[in-house]
């Protein structure tokens, strides 16, 4: 995870801006960025005179046959390259390995690889090298040059096409090469094969030079290193965390193969190896490890049926979350897809009849609902198959229906068959959704009861929320101010056009530990419900969001990281398409107030004093260090905090879920050690400019 800080152009700050380290918890789970408002601004911020501006978008030029542009070669890529990598964010730039790595893990599911290298290098770029039989050198018979040159310079030119060099891949579309290549400043790639050593050289999409022999070698495979285009990436700095999380996660899949990691710009490079002969099954254990699980052992079902293999492995904990990961030819489905419907269909059917047959459900009981089989629950689905049907180039939902009824008939056989066999940790697997079922009937009660009180209600708002003028969400911001002093400075600064100020006091609930039935009684979540307006759990739909920014200000201490802490770990688990839809924000206070006279500075951290003090010359300034919001007056929180002109947000998204997840259960769980051992080796981090 990570977190990028901008320059808001403070005008009462003349010092480039950087975090101090205000949500070092939290951006162990996310990736936070920090956003300039000037989109925004420019539609919103002129609303004091009542209009909002308008945007003149006619054109006095002609329209003409010289108007019509065609793209050739890889240009297309570097015009549009979130068609093809999603976006040019941390996401996309991390894309570009992947597609790299992809090809390589293609060759180890042909049997032809066995050990994959990632190495970032000390200039930023990146070398991905592996043992396979090496991409072709020798003349395309249709292009006429090198074919390792047709890979990389024109789209849709692979091998799994059906050609038959790969029965199973997670590359399909031809193009991650290509795509790669055009937007790297520059990549080399080598190529060992028929005992030779090969090398192509590439800028900005376009080959330099031919392809030369360098050298004589007994081995064989393809190395590549390329360097991301600054021009298309505005920050080229890969991290090692979410890499190590996305190539663990491979290493998990395919057991049959080595990844070597290594980061060379740390002194020593830091390294690791990554290889779990246990699959997916030690997959689930190293999920679970920081929870109690109910069963030791997790549940193995795998099956071939023709070309296609389906492996599943289950296992349940004591918390009330559920979490599925599923994957097809080794990419992460995050959308899911036909695999994680029939995973889901037959989960439920299983259950149920095994619960029926032994008499745990009375014959008059209602079934029990998916959400209730699913509570604790976590689960990998791995599917290969030869012809997997992907919506769009970063693949995110498989759209086979015949692997739907695949699964279905999977789950259903083999594990109808290890309930029976296995009836201890059947009953207990049981008794688990029995109690989900009983705390969702409680959550339901609470919920009607409360939309029953907002019906017979003057004002179905919470009562301490001072709601803006502007009803449309696009333009509406949510401040959630830790305390009432905090609360009626953001009240009396706030521009009351577009900005809304819930104030909230004292801890709330930790949701980690707790069903969705004890948040509708809790005083201090249900007012954030009722505010957003957009229902909780599996009744959240993120179109009756009442503000498109949910902006968490707390002070910059120990208590007001942790309270942000449980407010995202609440938005994480029970409203999750709200933090990825990118709605929620963390406001950046300062810590000091810099002054002499009547002029005064703002500073985050001690960093931005002192460069103060090297701007203005300043010798011994007065420093005013803020305890907390409350200390800062209507104007200065307006000034500092909230103005979209001056003020400093982090956007939070799931950069990672899997990784998310497992953070918040380290942090937010039941268990102490790990925890303890968390912050022991964090700690250094923690007061850190970042």
């Amino acid at each position: 995870m990570s977190k990028q800080t901008d320059d808001l152009q403070n005008k009462n700050n003349p010092s480039e801006l950087e975090g101090d380290g205000i949500e070092d918890v939290v951006n162990l789970a996310f990736n936070s960025q920090a956003l300039i408002d000037d989109d925004y601004q420019e539609i919103a911020f002129d609303m004091t005179d009542g209009d909002y501006d308008s945007f003149d978008t006619t054109n006095s030029s002609s329209y003409s046959e010289s108007d019509i542009q065609v793209l050739e070669g890889l240009e297309a890529v570097r015009k549009r390259p979130g068609m093809y990598i999603g976006d040019t964010s941390l996401r996309g730039l991390h894309h570009l390995v992947y597609e790299i790595v992809a090809n390589s893990v293609d060759e180890a599911l042909a049997g032809r690889c066995d050990t994959i290298n990632v190495d970032i290098n000390s200039d930023g770029s990146v070398t991905v090298s592996d043992n396979g039989s090496g991409i072709p050198v020798g003349t395309h018979p249709k292009m006429g040059i090198p074919t390792v040159e047709v890979v990389h310079t024109i789209l849709h030119a692979g091998g799994k096409f059906g050609g038959g060099a790969y029965s199973v891949s997670g590359g399909l579309h031809g193009v991650g090469a290509s795509v790669v290549n055009a937007l790297s400043a520059w990549m080399e790639v080598f190529v060992k094969r028929d005992g030779k050593i090969y090398k192509i050289r590439f800028e900005r999409g376009v080959t330099v030079g031919q392809l030369e022999i360098v050298g004589e070698t007994e081995e064989t495979g393809t190395t590549t290193t390329f360097m991301p285009d600054s021009l298309i990436f505005p920050d080229i700095t890969f991290e090692y965390h979410t890499m190590l999380t996305r190539y663990r996660e491979m290493a998990f899949l395919n057991p049959e193969i080595t990844i070597n990691l290594n980061d060379h710009r740390e002194t020593p490079p830091v390294e690791k190896k990554l290889h779990y002969e246990g699959g997916i099954i030690s997959f689930v254990e190293y999920l679970n490890k920081n929870r109690e699980v109910l069963h030791k052992q997790p549940i193995y079902i795998a099956t071939r049926s023709g070309d296609v293999f389906v492996e599943v492995a289950i296992q349940y904990n004591d918390s009330y979350s559920e979490n599925i990961y599923s994957y097809a030819n080794n990419i992460a489905t995050i959308e899911g897809g036909t695999h994680m419907t029939g995973f889901k269909s037959a989960l439920t059917k299983v259950i149920n009849d095994y619960a029926r047959k032994y008499g745990m459900i009375k014959p008059n009981d209602k079934n029990l609902q998916g959400e209730d089989v699913r509570e604790g629950l976590y689960a990998i689905i791995s599917v290969k198959l030869p012809e997997p049907q992907f919506e769009g180039q970063t693949k995110s939902k498989l759209g086979n229906s015949e692997i739907r009824t695949l699964v279905e008939s999977v789950i259903n056989d083999k594990l109808s068959a290890y309930l029976e066999e296995n009836p201890a940790i059947g009953k207990i697997i049981i008794d688990k959704c029995l109690s989900a079922s009983r705390a969702r009937d409680a959550a339901r009660k609470a919920r009607d009861l409360t939309r029953r009180k907002s019906v017979f209600e003057s004002n179905s708002l919470p009562g301490k929320l001072a709601d803006c003028q502007e009803k449309d969400p696009t333009f509406c911001e949510l401040f959630i101010v830790e305390g009432d002093s905090a609360g009626g400075s953001a009240k009396n600064g706030r521009e009351r056009k577009y900005q809304a100020i819930l104030p909230l006091w004292g801890k709330m609930l930790n949701v980690e530990k707790a069903r969705i039935d004890k948040v509708y009684d809790n005083e201090k979540l249900l007012p954030i419900v009722l505010a957003l307006g957009a229902g909780i759990g599996s009744d959240f739909d993120v179109t009756k969001l009442r503000y498109h920014k949910i902006i968490l200000m707390a002070d910059a201490d120990v208590d007001g990281s942790h309270i942000r802490t449980l407010l995202l770990t609440f938005f994480f688990r029970h409203m999750r398409p709200l933090v990825e839809a990118g709605f929620v924000y963390i406001a950046c206070p300062p810590l000091y107030r810099v002054y002499e006279g009547n002029t005064s500075y703002y500073a985050y951290n001690d960093k931005d004093v002192e460069e103060i003090k090297l701007k203005t010359g300043w010798k011994d300034p007065k420093i005013q260090r803020y305890k907390g919001l409350g200390e800062m007056s209507a104007e200065q929180l307006w000034d500092t905090t909230m103005n979209p002109e001056t003020r400093k947000l982090m956007r939070v998204t799931v950069e990672d879920a899997l990784s998310a997840d497992e953070t918040f259960s380290l942090l937010m769980g039941d268990r102490v050690e790990p925890r303890k051992e968390f912050i022991q080796m964090n700690a250094k981090y923690a007061n850190a400019d970042v």
